[in-house]
């Protein structure tokens, strides 16, 4: 059974930085990419950032480019998110998620709260 465990989420300054952290426990047979999402109050989820196997291909929705990074340790089955530059609007539920195939996993979410 897949399972994916997000940390690294708190409380955070306009301006300041975090950075969030997601562990893949079970048996994955295949390649996967892995990515972020997340989810504000009353708004629906959304994109953040994805990497693939290989680690040289990353997509950021246009709102966290230039801001955020994703990277990925294959090795420790891991996958983060560095929030530098942090807003108010990036308040959120951040959810880890990986795709292999037609599957997708979930995290539970951490959240991100960033204050004025």
């Amino acid at each position: 059974q897949v399972q994916l465990m997000e940390s690294g989420g708190g409380l955070v300054q306009a301006g300041g930085s975090l950075t969030l952290s997601c562990v893949v426990s079970g048996r994955i047979s295949e390649n996967y990419d892995m990515g972020w999402f997340r989810q504000a109050p009353g708004k629906e989820r959304e994109f953040v950032a994805v990497v693939g196997w290989t680690r040289d291909s990353t997509y950021y929705a246009d709102d966290v480019k230039g801001r955020f990074t994703i990277s990925r340790d294959n090795a420790k089955n891991s996958v983060y998110l560095q929030m530098n530059s942090v807003e108010p609007e990036d308040t959120a539920v951040y959810y880890c998620h990986l795709g292999v195939g037609s599957d997708s996993y979930w995290g539970q979410g951490t959240q991100v709260t960033v204050s004025p």
